[in-house]
């Protein structure tokens, strides 16, 4: 009988088992949080001003993330030659911040409160959504944390002020995150052809502190021109919109931009500002997974995180 039943392990198979991300531990206490960084669902697309759906994306992110969870101790990458999230990185799934239907306000305070418990648990908080908009109680969060950059890849500035008295929409969260005072700049890479932000926002955007870098700035720059563009030595928050990557490998979000990046350029970008900045926020937002059939663009989102964690705990 031996290594024909449980008293060789389970073999946990990545189609196994419940969901959570990367199959790291579910952790519903709030306030007993021990980890290294804390992933925390944003469902919520009411911010959404074209095709809904991101509030589907936690959930798709999740499964997605267990094809690269097959049990192995971390993750060799031989390129690198280096062993990535290995046992001694406490990784947990916190489950969702609780959303309230319509209702923004009391959505984004619940949000707010998740990330702010990660904070208090000293843990890196890394927020899937869910629309743009769920950026702006992570940012409320990180108030008498300490000055912080912000590095947005993204297709769209979302540097809109008000458009019919709303304030906090996906086309607003840039905007929202500059008018801190912790704030002290923003680095916004990837912008490009026709966008949701009319000329004021990036006059408005550059007068507020903010360096923009389209998709072929960023390429005739390279890497390394565009971690120059980023304050050496910032604690820096990154926030990923889905739709900085071209559609035709992530079509799965409600505003497409063709033009956009493709997987190494973002992922090189984000290994160097690991290697050279203090990386204290994370959100990865707007896959909605209903207009990618395929499932490419939660797992192009599940693997970017999961690399990202890598290479932030690898220069721990």
């Amino acid at each position: 009988m031996s290594g024909h039943g449980y008293e060789s392990g389970r073999l946990n198979l990545p189609f196994v088992g419940i969901a959570t991300f990367g199959k790291r531990p579910y952790i519903e206490d709030w306030d007993n949080i021990q980890a290294d960084a804390c992933i925390l669902g944003a469902p919520f697309d009411f911010g959404t001003q074209w095709r809904s759906g991101a509030r589907f994306g936690p959930r798709a992110m999740r499964e997605a993330s267990t094809l690269f969870s097959f049990g192995h101790a971390g993750a060799y990458d031989h390129e690198d030659d280096a062993t990535y999230l290995g046992g001694d990185v406490r990784i947990v799934d916190l489950g969702d911040a609780d959303i309230v239907h319509t209702d923004t306000e009391r959505s984004h305070a619940n949000i707010a409160h998740g990330v702010r418990k990660i904070l208090k648990a000293k843990a890196l908080p890394v927020v899937i959504g869910g629309d743009h908009s769920v950026n702006i109680p992570c940012i409320d969060a990180f108030e008498s944390q300490g000055d912080i950059h912000i590095l947005q890849i993204d297709a769209h500035l979302d540097f809109v002020d008000e458009r019919h008295g709303v304030r906090h929409g996906h086309g607003n969260p840039m905007r929202r995150a500059a008018e801190k005072p912790y704030v002290t700049g923003l680095t916004q890479v990837g912008i490009r052809n026709v966008s949701s932000t009319a000329r004021e926002g990036y006059e408005d955007a550059r007068a507020m502190g903010s360096n923009i870098v389209s998709v072929r700035q960023a390429r005739k720059l390279g890497v390394a021109g565009v971690i120059e563009r980023i304050p050496d030595g910032a604690r820096l928050y990154v926030t990923i919109d889905i739709d900085a990557f071209c559609p035709s490998i992530a079509p799965g979000t409600g505003t497409p931009s063709h033009g956009g990046f493709l997987y190494y350029e973002v992922l090189e970008l984000l290994q160097g500002i690991a290697r050279r900045n203090d990386v204290v926020g994370i959100d990865l937002v707007e896959v909605a997974p209903d207009y990618d059939p395929s499932g490419s663009t939660q797992i192009l989102a599940a693997q970017l995180l999961l690399n990202f964690l890598g290479f932030i705990f690898h220069n721990w």
